[in-house]
């Protein structure tokens, strides 16, 4: 069906294709029917003596133009040949196995017949060689043109005229279609010497000389012409009688030129950079200027010169780009980026003429009406002053009436609007009319200037449009990742953006006939696609990089990442960017400041739901942005408008084992803070994380979490036992609990200092971890851990009235809460009204009673273990408090340690709190009732004490060696005062804590207090209030 359906679109579009040859083959043969009859000995209509037609020339060299391009499009265009040459073998196949493709066998051999004629005809490029070669003389005897010498003079007289002219406006600046011009008379030339046989030597020299100013014309889009490779080729008679050096030399010529050009592009793009922003500030002036009558024709002068040459530059630079770029296609070289550069200015150039003349459209075409009728006006002046001379000379002839005819022709023809139809008119009509000196030379010329200008100006917006087309650039995209290049590193003039990507739209009208494609969306697609990925890798997406990386450093500042000194590094104003207008495209806007603000937005949206503590940086950098580059960014509401979960309860109590060692307690803010990560940030648990997973999974997981805190703390305490039990830790406190009650009278009941330091000495003997950890450092561990329990049920406590806090706020007076289900029943309800009334009383009773009391964790975890604790069994555990000393020597000792490590580069072990070893330290002390044991020891007094009297005694050494002005050692006893300062800071903060500690414990009464007033309200109330005081270790802790 494919090759079917080829078969029907190829024969159907090459048969129209076909056709346009031979239309101008009938065109051209009906020309010189009539150029002959001219010419011919018969009665005479017209004196044409002295008569030459010229226009008529133009016009037939116009029509070889168009059969030269047709030739040199298929020349050009390998991949048809090559397509063409995979048709015809697919053919043979078909040829060979019909009935396969469903073919009959009859329709093949006129179908190949048929390719046969469209291959000779089209596809071998002579489609110009067949015109000129073919039979233009009657073989019956009618017309014979080749051996008419008239016709042959008259022929040659005419391209030599055109080509007069052609010749002196040629690479002028003033040049406007000479070198479409110039190929139609070499067209011309060829078809001359093939009628007639003769060549003109001299003029084919000439016509070679022209190669040295314009070495390559420009037929159409990428199609380039070499005028010395087809005069060679087509009359090769006349080459052989010029000499080999000159030939090669205008080759030599044409590379001589591409260098030239190139080395001059630089130069070419600032001069006309300035001539056309002063035409463009010429243009505005005149236009925006009231028109005065008295002045009118003046002013009309100044907007066709002002018109004209805006056309002028549009034509000079048009010219320059096709022709520098396409020749350095056609030869194969390669372009440099300064050649690149140079190139796209003059596009946008090009573009911005273009853009001058849309934007001031509508004053321009009320201009060019009147433009007209001015130039109308002149003309029709000169031409009677001509009428009157040749009127008042009464000699009559023929030729004098044929001239003043003409005249009269030229008149009523002007009398009109200016059609091209009409142009032509009064062009023929002036070959007529020009003769026997009607016109004198200083008035014929003018005649010829304002013909001209009314040419232009008739035509003028289809001949900017022509000249401002820049779909050429289709077949040089690979010059654009370089613009756009430029573009970016010379912020300066962002805004030239908007005239390539006019340009680039130039190639889309051209793409819509598009044939060889099944629908021209297709092709059109494909270009889009193409162009936004250049823009996007080239431009869009370094600007969003830059962009961000410019935000980024300069929020970071303090880190001083690298040297971003302007006059070292440069600076880009990159903002500029940002302030053009949205870009227009096919069917959409690029919008550069929308699309960088995407970019961020995105960008700094994923970032920070990927590490949320990041987002007050973030944050900066959007208000940055919004600062330096006026982006409107948008706000992103992370984390403050999502839901803080934090750690869930439920994972922390499946793992509370691993929980208090990988977390540290802060008593005082209420948080818990990872000891260590592998990430940048520390996780942290505080009482909003815990309430929203009470929020979660209800209220009764808090009661699950504190019995799964009471299964740990009896491990916990197992290993506390044994530790206490241990014959070197138990025979070092009952020797230091003796050594205290023998010399607490003589020290003011006062435990020593040293007596802590050398127990402390005195267990790193017994021996230490591959960590370096002795037995006490593990014990004070454990300790710590079993506060981080603590720390984590007190949160659970404060959790859940922080949830029913916020649950109850709800109800206007707590202490005033209406009962529904009675009001329901005075209203008479349904039943389940009635039930969904209960239900919520009885909602209510609870958040009213959890928020207003609470359950007291604590004392139910001190009443579940103090029995057990206090049990003559234990008695080893009644030494704990004469290890207190020891054990906060040494976790001073580490708490300084960890806090010097935070202003270090090496953070392992770094931390600024742990008062988790306070918690625990004060629930021990609780569980054995040994607070007045401890307080006994007055411990703190008397590191209190050690520390003020050694600073003292360094401060007075410091005054005493003041006077000696020995520096070294000044500096070690300010050394010695600040680290002397330091550990007794730690030591009171240490105090500060478990005092706050043993206020959850009510360390202000005894167990034999406590237990006289448990009695005193078990009588008061004879209620039981699920006493938990009979419970063991070995058995869990009721929760209700």
């Amino acid at each position: 069906m494919r090759l079917k359906l080829s078969f029907t679109m190829g024969s159907c579009f090459m048969e129209k294709e076909l056709q346009i040859p031979a239309w101008w083959k009938v065109i051209a043969k009906f020309k010189w029917g009539d150029l002959f009859r001219s010419y011919r000995i018969a009665p005479k209509i017209i004196e044409t003596t002295g008569v030459h037609f010229q226009t008529m020339y133009e016009h037939l060299g116009e029509l070889l133009t168009v059969l030269l391009t047709l030739d040199e499009i298929i020349d050009n265009h390998i991949t048809l040949k090559d397509h063409w040459t995979m048709y015809k073998r697919l053919l043979k196949s078909v040829h060979h196995n019909p009935s396969k493709f469903g073919i009959q066998e009859e329709k093949l051999k006129p179908f190949e017949k048929f390719l046969l004629k469209l291959e000779g005809q089209l596809l071998d490029g002579l489609i110009f060689q067949a015109c000129i070669e073919q039979q233009f003389d009657s073989l019956n005897g009618g017309v014979s043109v080749s051996k008419n010498s008239t016709f042959a003079e008259e022929f040659a007289h005419s391209i030599r005229s055109i080509f007069a002219n052609v010749e002196a406006k040629l690479g002028e600046p003033s040049e406007i279609d000479q070198r479409d011009k110039y190929v139609g008379i070499c067209g011309l030339f060829v078809l001359h010497f093939q009628i007639f046989r003769t060549v003109d030597k001299k003029f084919y020299k000439s016509l070679l000389d022209i190669c040295k100013k314009v070495p390559a014309i420009t037929l159409t889009a990428n199609i380039i012409w070499f005028p010395d490779n087809f005069l060679i080729q087509k009359i090769p008679a006349a080459a052989k009688l010029l000499d080999r050096k000159s030939l090669q030399a205008i080759k030599t010529h044409r590379d001589s030129f591409l260098q030239q050009k190139a080395q001059s592009l630089t130069k070419d793009v600032q001069s006309y950079y300035v001539f056309v922003s002063s035409w463009m500030m010429k243009m505005e002036s005149i236009l925006s200027k009231e028109q005065r009558m008295d002045k009118f024709a003046e002013d009309l002068t100044n907007r066709c010169n002002i018109f004209i040459q805006g056309f002028l530059y549009a034509y000079s630079i048009s010219t320059i780009i096709k022709t520098t770029m396409n020749l350095y296609m056609s030869m194969q070289k390669p372009m440099t980026k300064t050649s690149v550069k140079a190139l796209c200015r003059l596009v946008e150039l090009l573009k911005a003429i273009e853009h001058m003349f849309y934007r001031r459209s509508m004053v321009v075409a009320d201009s060019v009406a009147h433009i007209t009728q001015h130039l109308q006006h002149q003309a029709l002046n000169s031409i009677s002053v001509a009428k009157k001379r040749v009127i008042s000379d009464k000699k009559y002839s023929e030729q004098r009436l044929d001239v003043l005819s003409a005249l009269v022709l030229a008149e009523n023809t002007l009398n009109g609007p200016s059609t091209k139809q009409r142009r032509l008119i009064v062009s023929l009509a002036l070959s007529v009319g020009t003769q026997m000196k009607t016109f004198k030379d200083e008035e014929l010329f003018p005649l010829q200037v304002v013909m001209k200008k009314l040419d232009l100006i008739s035509e003028l917006r289809e001949r900017v449009q022509i000249q401002c087309d820049c779909c050429f650039l289709y077949w040089h995209r690979a010059v654009f990742p370089i613009y756009l290049d430029d573009v970016y590193e010379n912020a300066v003039d962002a805004a030239r953006l908007h005239y390539m990507f006019s340009a680039l739209r130039d190639c889309v009208p051209a793409m819509m006939h598009a044939r060889h494609l099944e629908s021209h969306e297709i092709l059109l697609d494909c270009y889009d696609k193409e162009i936004m990925e250049i823009l996007n890798e080239h431009l869009l997406d370094k600007l969003c990089k830059e962009i961000e990386k410019d935000l980024r450093l300069s929020v970071h500042t303090h880190l001083k990442l690298d040297d971003r000194n302007p006059f070292k590094v440069g600076m880009k104003d990159l903002a500029l960017f940002f302030s053009l207008n949205p870009i227009r495209f096919f069917n959409r806007f690029i919008d550069i400041r929308a699309y960088v603000t995407h970019y961020l937005d995105k960008t700094f949206y994923n970032l920070t739901t990927v590490a949320l503590h990041d987002w007050a940086t973030y944050s900066e950098m959007r208000n940055l942005a919004t600062q330096r580059y006026g982006l409107v960014m948008t706000e992103a509401h992370l984390p403050s408008q999502t839901l803080e979960q934090g750690l869930d309860v439920l994972e922390i109590m499946r793992n509370i084992h691993i929980f208090v060692s990988r977390y540290l307690y802060n008593l005082n803010n209420q948080i818990f803070i990872e000891r260590t990560s592998n990430n940048k940030h520390l996780n942290t648990i505080n009482i909003r994380h815990i309430a929203n997973s009470i929020r979660t999974h209800g209220t009764g997981i808090m009661n699950t979490t504190v019995n799964f805190t009471y299964q740990f703390l009896k491990k916990k305490f197992y290993i506390f036992s044994q530790f206490m039990y241990d014959e070197h830790i138990k025979s070092r406190l009952i020797k230091d609990i003796r050594f205290f009650r023998e010399i607490k009278d003589q020290n003011d009941h006062k435990y020593p200092f040293d007596r802590a330091e050398k127990f402390n000495r005195g267990i790193r003997k017994l021996g230490i971890t591959p960590e370096g950890q002795s037995y006490l450092d593990q014990f004070r561990q454990l300790i710590s851990q079993i506060g981080n329990a603590m720390g984590y049920v007190r949160m659970i406590r404060s959790g859940g009235l922080h949830c029913s806090s916020n649950a109850i706020r709800f109800v206007p007076d707590l202490e005033d809460i209406v009962n529904f289900e009675e009001l329901v029943k005075e209203e008479g309800l349904s039943e389940e009204t009635l039930k969904a009334a209960r239900h919520l009383d009885s909602v209510l009773s609870d958040h009213t009673r959890n928020s207003a009391e609470g359950t007291e964790y604590f004392k139910m975890l001190v009443d579940v273990f103090a029995p057990e604790f206090r049990r003559p069994k234990n008695i080893h555990l009644r030494n704990f408090y004469i290890i207190v000393p020891p054990l906060t020597l040494n976790f001073v000792e580490h708490s300084i340690s960890c806090k010097e490590k935070l202003n270090k580069k090496n953070k392992i072990g770094a931390a600024f709190t742990d008062d988790g070893f306070a918690m625990g330290v004060a629930y021990i002390l609780k569980l054995l009732d040994q607070y007045q044991e401890f307080d006994s020891l007055h411990w703190f007094q008397s590191v209190r004490e050690k520390y003020l009297k050694e600073i003292r005694a360094v401060a007075k050494q410091q005054n005493i060696q003041s006077a000696s002005q020995d520096e070294k050692l000044l500096q070690t006893m300010n050394l010695t005062q600040k680290r002397l300062d330091v550990y007794l800071q730690e030591f009171e903060l240490l105090y500060f804590s478990l005092s706050s500690a043993r206020i959850f414990f009510r360390a202000d009464k005894t167990a034999a207090e406590e237990n006289q007033e448990k009695k005193e309200k078990e009588e008061e109330t004879k209620t039981s209030n699920g006493d938990l005081s009979d419970c063991t270790v070995s058995t869990d802790p009721v929760v209700k």
